[in-house]
């Protein structure tokens, strides 16, 4: 899109959040700490139709910043064109995690963190809230999504 460009309908933008989604490889993770320090990296996802599927070592600050709080704000790396993902976080070991998840990650991203020799959780990011918009003329359309519900 250009600044020129007509604002895309809420039912455009929502579909372009959900192509985003299946096409995508990378998405950043927002975390705080309890002393409410954060966190921001990158990480690959698969998304399932109603969830983020992400995967990282327990023990690093995005995993437990994700397991103690349980909600994380995800984001698409374009500033212009701006997707936004408020969402509560369920953990999953390795072992736990459902087979159909983990294999989607798989075929993805070509990784399986079940065979890694360092030990890997599974976080599964169900969105409370979407926001997208491209450019200030979208923003006043720019909420998708509240507690869950789409809004269009």
């Amino acid at each position: 899109m250009t600044i020129m460009d007509e604002p895309r309908s809420p039912e455009r933008r929502k579909q372009d959040v959900l192509d985003r989604l299946e096409r995508e490889t990378d998405i950043w993770v927002a975390s705080a700490d309890g002393a409410g320090v954060p966190c921001l990296v990158a990480l690959w996802f698969v998304w399932d139709g109603e969830a983020v599927w992400l995967a990282t070592r327990p023990g690093n600050p995005t995993g437990r910043n994700l397991t103690a709080g349980r909600r994380t704000r995800l984001a698409f790396g374009d500033t212009r064109d701006v997707v936004l993902i408020d969402g509560g976080v369920e953990v999953h070991t390795r072992e736990e995690v459902p087979v159909a998840a983990a294999e989607a990650f798989r075929a993805k991203t070509g990784w399986d963190p079940r065979g890694d020799s360092a030990t890997y959780a599974y976080y599964r990011v169900r969105p409370h809230a979407v926001q997208a918009w491209h450019e200030v003329r979208e923003l006043p359309q720019r909420h998708l999504m509240r507690n869950g519900i789409w809004l269009v």
